[in-house]
């Protein structure tokens, strides 16, 4: 069953994106060359604090394991889920950032992927291209469309410039939960699964590998890195469905859609 929010219920969800949102922004201007992982998720704890929000992520179980981290930190090849430690970003890395936060029982989740300096072109083509699937999945992410439509868009782009789409791992409803349904993989077919209405909250995540779509997951519990090596790219909104235009309420730009 997909959560459908009231109107009261939405406007909550608008002041936790909103806030997942800022957050994401001033932890993206921490990302350079030198700064460790730990140092940009404290700086994201704080951030928090100063906002009287929780991490949705630290303390999260998933079986008996507990994730430790304020933030989701993947550098390179890490896909998502990756731990702060005392890792330094190199220059040419791609580093990406997810935040959830829990505002008055409501969750916002959004991620950006973030270049420490001058990076590979064939690296920067896939940033590219994996935020362009996510705002391709974003403007059929509308009532009345299914949730394939949605999929098949990500799967789409990332094929169609030579990448390969993650799995195992997929983008979700959210709302009082981190994890609500439906779940959201970045592949799929045009015109099936669950009918698209409006009040539907989606997490839309596209993770696009250079490489295989295959990937492994380290004995820490958590990070998930590509099995070949390659690097990966990671970009996520919190949709709101509407009739025409969805609602991007995790959105960062001036202008909902490009």
């Amino acid at each position: 069953m997909i959560p459908i929010k009231s109107a009261k219920e939405i406007e909550k969800m608008r002041q936790s994106c909103r806030t997942a949102s800022e957050i994401l922004d001033k932890v993206s201007e921490l990302v350079r060359p030198g700064a460790t992982t730990k140092e940009i998720d404290e700086a994201a704890a704080d951030l928090m604090a100063e906002a009287k929000v929780k991490s949705a992520f630290l303390g999260y179980r998933l079986g008996h394991r507990v994730f430790p981290g304020n933030i989701c930190i993947s550098i390179n090849d890490e896909v998502v889920h990756g731990i702060a430690s005392q890792r330094r970003i190199q220059y040419g890395d791609i580093v990406k950032l997810d935040i959830g936060v829990i505002q008055d029982g409501w969750v916002g989740d959004t991620a950006t992927t973030v270049p420490a300096g001058m990076i590979d072109e064939r690296v920067e083509q896939l940033l590219r291209v994996t935020e362009s699937a996510l705002e391709r999945a974003i403007k059929v992410a509308i009532e009345g469309n299914r949730l394939g439509d949605i999929c098949a868009e990500i799967e789409d782009e990332a094929v169609r410039n030579h990448f390969s789409v993650v799995r195992e791992f997929v983008g979700h409803g959210v709302g009082r939960k981190l994890h609500e349904e439906p779940q959201i993989p970045n592949y799929g077919k045009r015109g099936s699964g669950p009918k698209l209405k409006t009040g539907m909250t989606l997490a839309i995540e596209p993770m696009v590998n250079m490489g295989t779509a295959a990937v492994r997951l380290l004995e820490d519990g958590w990070t998930v890195r590509t099995a070949d090596g390659a690097p990966s790219a990671h970009f996520e909104h919190t949709v709101l469905i509407q009739k025409g235009q969805p609602e991007v309420l995790t959105w960062r730009g001036k202008t909902q859609l490009k």
